[in-house]
Parts: structure tokens; C-alpha cells; sequence
């Protein structure tokens, strides 16, 4: 007899800013980033106005991080060498990459509660 197939899991797509976010945040804890302290970032033309603005935003309000706006619209951005404390060790230097993991998880949860209010 045939065999009952189990229903394919839902497929959930990703926002727009969600993708950025992840897309970034890649970059900038791409070894060779975190070794100079600075990425460029490109905008894709995937990437919507809206969602570009914020990303910008997050960052440019990220005290820590430094951002320049280049002529051919890509933005480098640039920290730092922090010292850190770490459980069991002395302080180690260290990339910025989980405060701005946070911040842009942040700003993403923000627009996205700014999005459901629209219309209310």
C-alpha cells in the first residue's frame, strides 16, 4: 500500500531586515574584518530603502563603531580594539561583533513592533 507522506514543514521566510542584519553582521565577524577592524558594506539591490536606513541607523548609533559613507554608497565601518574581560582570564582584545549582533537584533526587533502599529 502507499506510504503516507508526513506534510512539508512550513517554510518561514526571512524579512528584509532580518537578512541584512544577518548579512552584516557576517561581514563584520568575518576573520579578515575582525583581524583589520574595519568592513566595507555594500547595499545589494535586494536591499530596501526602509531596511537599509535602519541598519545605517543601528550602526551610526552604536558608540563603539565608526561610520564613513563612501562616494559610491557603500559604507565602511570601523572599531576599536577593546579589552575585555573574559571568566578565567585577563583582559584579551577584542571584536565588537556580539554588541553589534545585539544592536541590530535590536533594531530589527524595534521595526518590526513599529511595522505592527501601523494601521491600528
Amino acid at each position: 500500500m502507499g506510504k503516507k507522506q508526513a506534510a512539508p514543514a512550513e517554510r518561514q521566510e526571512m524579512s528584509g531586515m532580518a537578512r541584512l542584519g544577518l548579512r552584516v553582521s557576517s561581514m563584520i565577524n568575518h576573520p579578515v574584518a575582525q583581524a583589520q577592524r574595519w568592513v566595507t558594506i555594500h547595499r545589494l539591490d535586494t536591499d530596501g530603502d526602509r531596511e537599509w536606513e535602519e541598519v545605517l541607523s543601528v550602526i551610526a548609533q552604536t558608540d563603539e563603531l565608526e561610520l564613513t559613507l563612501n562616494d559610491d554608497g557603500s559604507v565602511t565601518v570601523r572599531w576599536e580594539q577593546q579589552e575585555v574581560e573574559v571568566a578565567g582570564r585577563g583582559g584579551e582584545g577584542s571584536s565588537l561583533s556580539q554588541k553589534k549582533r545585539q544592536r541590530l537584533s535590536d533594531g530589527h526587533q524595534k521595526a518590526r513592533a513599529g511595522r505592527a502599529h501601523i494601521g491600528d
